[in-house]
């Protein structure tokens, strides 16, 4: 007797001779075989497995890059972030600390071998580039003079600052970015020493950091930044309040506990010294806890969603084998009489399950590498450590593991049902009723039952998230941000004088008005969703205690900039070209602000505040969600431009009707007269500033509906390949019941049913497990709860559908049966 044109191969069981290394490279060839043989299984598993193993070891190397993998810095377990007050806040001023704060602790704590900072408020282009070629407006972060060195990296060319250099009104020098150096400079190792040409004056390059140093994609994620500058620890900067993030590397004999012990009596002590400085509160975390602390319970809803989609990859595998082992009954009963030992069987067959998932995964590894390159270049995405995130000899022994465990999993059931099996239970079990069929139905079921839990799981989790997100982008923002552009427009070094910068907005705001199709025009130096800072707000006459003393966030601003963002006006009025230097001292608050300090539902108007000088309201527009989409907007109050210079950068806000494109080359001819080298090349859409907020949310979100997705197919191939394997089992009792008079409408209502059986009894397990385990995500939700009805609602009506269709093509096919031609047949 032949099977499939061959003779199986047959080991006894009952001899102990040859090796394991035999018995391996037997069942190895008759492995490649069958799959030789069956190309078409083993394309459909291997691409299945190929693609579980794909998004596992993507999701792994993300996980391991923002999570897992130390930081690339000396030492990382050392490097403590010290956040003043509170870490958990988007209000800069709030977290950042006073310069004569760290001076002092610097010396009189005994926990750090060192601290550093950079300055928090650095603007995005505050560097403009000229000379040759087009002007470019760089990023450049001013640090202090220890911080490269503190964190361990030293520059692949040149030196670090020096101690002159670090002084106030220091010498002029920079270091630049690996990134920079290469695209603006071709990489030229004679860049250091040279003198290069910038608005304010030259800046001599001093050295260039390695190309694995990125200082944007771990303190500032999805910010490139290019140059670095050196940050003054002196008067003048303590003058500018808190400003600094501070960055320490504790002693060799220090913890965490006791540095921060140390830090509470401390800090209470330094401001005790100090009366009229500001707060000092230092709050003590590691510095990867700092990093990528907010994004793990993201990143491990994620894992969990990989690991749900592997069990349902095993368990669609585990019902094709057993659909596919029935064919091969005939041929595995006679190699059992024929003398195969049972674990002999167990060992061919999981040989056989193992070297397809092994296959599918070098699928996968492929599918990987292409997946994180994808990820690196999402640069805009608010994720920090994403540009590292890569496949790595960790990834690669992650992708080996799962693909041997998944493996062995999914063959196991066949391979135990194929050990067990005898030639009378295989010749039986061609005929009608054979136990061993039905057990084989029983075992698919309840398999395809598991995947329907698990893909509702997934479903639910994954609908819950959509519906946060939507909530989110469905916001009022308080603004406008369609049909609207910013621009950095900075007055050059050679407006000097308040009155000639006053000059310059007044000109390059009418410049600007005046191009055909544009609708408003306004400056800011603080555009929405960026950096905030925070201010004493107190009405005037009003006592405050300490504790209750009220804070606003600033923003300093040009009249027209309401209109161009689309901000409404609830009372008063604008600010207007007259409000200048010299004239009265005026604010415009916003709703909460005026709720807040005027809680009786007093008239803010003509109110006085106490701010810089003293400011009467004239003024009261809408909230803005200026610090997170999430978040409300809290006290804010606007000051016109023209009356101080209390500002680092200002932002040209443009309402359009032109194309970007248009717009952009406007622009540039409307202001060249003022400022010949103004850089056009940072124009942004304020879209693209609401994008960047939601963009954490926007990544968890695509990568869990993407595994939701592929849960569903797998899971209704599962109920199509159980459902299509019933009907063939049932043929005669099928062909018998139309010969009775059953209609085709009533077998296909007969089959489905037996679909949605499944379903209903997978669903009503998912379900449940899904309601245990969409708690673990609550911290992810935003105006949904865990248990939201519509949500699983909806998540039933689609399994119920993708049910219906995966089970109405065996019905189809069976209530098509014709049962005259069966029973001749038979």
């Amino acid at each position: 007797m032949s099977f499939h044109g061959q003779v199986p191969e047959v080991a006894s069981g009952r001899s102990s001779s040859g090796s394991f290394t035999d018995h391996f490279s037997r069942d190895l060839r008759y492995a490649l075989r069958t799959m030789r043989r069956d190309y078409g299984f083993a394309i459909f598993a291997i691409l299945i497995v190929g693609l579980g193993v794909g998004a596992s070891c993507t999701i792994f190397s993300v996980v391991n890059a923002i999570l897992l993998r130390p930081l690339p810095f000396k030492d990382p377990a050392r490097l403590v972030w010290m956040a003043n007050h509170s870490d958990d806040t988007n209000d800069m001023s709030g977290k950042t600390v006073q310069v004569d704060y760290l001076l002092e602790y610097r010396e009189k704590n005994k926990s750090f071998a060192d601290l550093a900072a950079y300055f928090a408020f650095y603007g995005l282009g505050d560097a403009k580039l000229i000379g040759d070629g087009q002007p470019e407006r760089l990023t450049s972060i001013p640090v202090t003079q220890s911080f490269f060195s503190l964190l361990g990296v030293e520059p692949q060319i040149g030196r670090q600052f020096t101690e002159d250099e670090c002084k106030w009104n220091g010498p002029r020098v920079a270091m630049l970015s690996d990134a920079l150096w290469r695209r603006r400079f071709a990489a030229d190792p004679g860049i250091v020493g040279r003198a290069i040409p910038f608005d304010g004056g030259p800046m001599t390059i001093v050295g260039v950091l390695p190309a694995s140093f990125d200082f944007g994609t771990i303190f500032a994620p999805g910010t490139k930044v290019d140059l670095y500058v050196p940050f003054p620890l002196s008067p003048e900067t303590n003058r500018w309040g808190n400003t600094i993030a501070v960055v320490g590397r504790l002693k060799p004999d220090a913890t965490l506990g006791r540095a921060q012990a140390e830090a509470t009596i401390l800090g209470k002590q330094l401001q005790q010294e100090h009366p009229k400085m500001n707060d000092f509160d230092p709050h003590l975390s590691m510095l990867a806890q700092h990093v990528s602390g907010r994004l793990r319970p993201a990143l491990l809803v994620l894992a969990c969603a990989v690991g749900v989609v592997m069990l349902i990859v095993c368990a669609n595998l585990s019902n094709l084998l057993l659909a596919r082992s029935a064919a091969r009954q005939k041929e595995i009963a006679i190699r059992v009489a024929l003398g195969a030992g049972r674990r002999h069987l167990l060992g061919q067959i999981l040989t056989e399950s193992v070297l397809l998932s092994c296959s599918g995964a070098l699928l996968g590894v492929g599918l990987a590498f292409l997946g994180a390159r994808v990820l690196t270049q999402l640069s805009a995405m608010k994720i920090p450590l994403l540009a590292d995130v890569r496949v790595d000899g960790t990834s690669l022994g992650f992708a080996m593991l799962i693909a041997i465990a998944t493996g062995l999993l999914f063959g196991l059931a066949p391979a135990w049902s194929a050990s067990e099996l005898t030639l009378h239970d295989a010749l039986k079990d061609s005929n009608r009723g054979s136990s061993q069929g039905r057990g084989h139905a029983w075992v698919r079921s309840v398999l395809v039952v598991a995947e329907i839990s698990l893909a509702c799981v997934l479903l639910a989790a994954a609908g819950l998230l959509i519906r946060s997100f939507l909530r989110v982008l469905d916001v009022n923002l308080g603004f406008l941000p369609d049909r609207a552009v910013a621009l950095r427009i900075d007055p050059s070094d050679t407006y000097k004088t308040q009155e000639q910068q006053n000059a310059y907005y007044t000109e390059a705001l009418h410049d600007v008005l005046n191009i055909p199709g544009v609708q408003g025009a306004g400056l800011t130096d603080a555009l929405p969703l960026g950096k905030n800072r925070s201010w004493g707000l107190a009405v005037k006459g009003v006592q405050y205690t300490p504790e209750t003393y009220p804070f606003g966030f600033p923003r300093i601003i040009s009249d027209g900039y309401f209109r161009a963002m689309g901000i409404p006006l609830k009372a008063g009025r604008d600010f207007t070209e007259r409000d200048t230097k010299g004239a009265l001292p005026v604010v415009i608050i916003n709703a909460s602000a005026a709720r807040n300090l005027f809680p009786g539902g007093e008239d803010p108007l003509g109110k006085v505040l106490l701010i810089d000088p003293e400011r009467t309201i004239v003024g009261v527009v809408g909230d803005v969600r200026h610090m997170a989409l999430e978040e409300g907007s809290g006290n804010e109050f606007y000051l016109p431009i023209r009356q101080t210079q209390d500002y680092g950068s200002v932002d040209l806000v443009v309402r359009s009707s032109l194309p970007v494109a248009e717009l952009t080359s406007r622009l540039r001819e409307a202001l060249s007269a003022i400022e010949p080298n103004l850089p056009i090349s940072n124009l942004r859409t304020l879209q693209t500033l609401v994008d960047r907020a939601a963009s954490p949310r926007r990544f968890t979100v695509m990568l869990l509906a993407g595994f939701a997705g592929f849960a569903l197919i797998l899971a209704s191939l599962g109920i199509y390949a159980v459902i299509s394997y019933s009907v063939s089992q049932r043929k005669n009792e099928i062909g018998i019941r139309m010969a009775l008079g059953a209609s085709p409408a009533t077998v296909r209502q007969l089959i489905l049913s037996e679909t949605m059986r499944l379903a209903g009894v997978g669903a009503a397990i998912g379900v449940v497990g899904a309601l245990l385990t969409t708690r673990l995500a609550a911290s992810l939700l935003y105006g949904v709860t865990a248990t939201d009805p519509l949500t699983f609602a909806a998540m039933l009506a689609v399994l119920a559908a993708v049910a219906l269709l995966a089970g109405y093509l065996p019905a189809l096919r069976a209530a098509r049966i014709e049962p005259v031609t069966l029973l001749r047949s038979e």
